[in-house]
């Protein structure tokens, strides 16, 4: 189960918002009839996107997965 100020994982790209399968983002707002509202923010704190997402966008993360850092593509 998905609550607000979860850690989760994206399950596709994003590409118009730079994102990719397996970024991280925070669920800041749950929406009432299923879905997510999700910041993605990088590693020094900027904000890249907040995006809804569908609940099959997303899951849950793990505990035994670990972070992966990756350079975004310039815009």
């Amino acid at each position: 189960m998905i609550n607000e100020l979860d850690i989760v994982a994206l399950t596709v790209d994003l590409p118009e918002h730079g994102l990719g399968r397996g970024d991280l983002g925070t669920v800041v707002l749950m929406h009432g009839g299923g879905g997510y509202e999700v910041e993605f923010v990088t590693l020094d704190g900027e904000t890249l996107a907040v995006v809804s997402l569908t609940t099959d966008q997303v899951r849950p993360i793990g505990s035994r997965e670990i972070a992966n850092a990756r350079s975004l593509q310039p815009s």
